[in-house]
């Protein structure tokens, strides 16, 4: 077996016998690790606690021949506290977590994807902005290579603002009165989107929550769920995933 070393947020944990689980961790250099953290049920583990979903840790493992590599040592970097002591954030956070257990890949490194997650749930304990999470979704996009198109109708190409009034994914962005399908799109709502993909994070970020935000909140959550072909049961259901 092959030791390493690597920094990772835990996503999920699954019960695994009497005392041990089954700790799923999207790590910066060896992408998504799922891992046996043994004896972590027993009152007296060292590291139990640390190996909760939401933990931003530093561990030490060894890479199994299987499917599962072991975890030895865990040092907590951040445990998000302000995340974790409020039910709409954390309902937020859970969400994340789930977009990038579907997306990340089993060892297979995808450090701009570890930071794109640290960064939203670093914000998003800064401040409760209504627009870290469908932020992240709409950059997970663009990061997977589906950004939609915000400049012109995805159908037509017609340019002007004015006329975009639609959004639909799976023609690939906005739409036009004449192509129009999918979701609705105010004027507002566009503006937002061009800000949120084109460098202006920091000023959507600190948007107070308005019909606006709802409007894209909807939008981006939609968006990545056909990405994903699968529903968020976190959003839907508020479930831990």
């Amino acid at each position: 077996m092959t030791q390493f070393r690597d920094r990772g947020v835990v996503l999920r944990t699954i019960r695994l016998g009497e005392a041990d689980r089954i700790v799923t961790v999207m790590t910066r250099e060896h992408g998504k690790v799922r891992a046996v953290a043994k004896g972590v049920r027993r009152t007296k583990s060292k590291f139990g606690s640390r190996l909760e979903p939401l933990s931003h840790v530093a561990l030490l493992g060894w890479q199994g021949r299987g499917d599962l590599d072991t975890i030895d040592q865990v040092e907590v970097i951040d445990t998000f506290r302000p995340v974790r002591e409020d039910l709409d954030r954390m309902s937020s956070a859970m969400s994340m977590l789930e977009v990038v257990d579907q997306i990340g890949q089993e060892r297979h490194g995808n450090p701009r994807l570890y930071e794109m997650l640290v960064g939203a749930l670093s914000a998003l304990s800064d401040h409760d902005s209504p627009m870290v999470t469908p932020a992240f979704f709409l950059k997970v996009l663009a990061l997977e290579g589906s950004a939609p198109v915000l400049e012109a109708c995805a159908a037509c190409g017609e340019g002007e603002a004015e006329v975009l009034v639609a959004f639909d994914l799976l023609e690939g962005g906005v739409l036009c009165r004449n192509c129009r399908r999918g979701r609705p799109l105010s004027a507002e709502g566009l503006s937002l989107l061009r800000r949120t993909l084109g460098g202006g994070l920091a000023g959507v970020l600190a948007e107070p929550r308005s019909p606006t935000t709802d409007e894209i909140t909807t939008l981006a959550t939609e968006a990545i769920e056909v990405h994903l072909d699968r529903r968020l049961r976190s959003v839907r259901s508020g479930q831990v995933p």
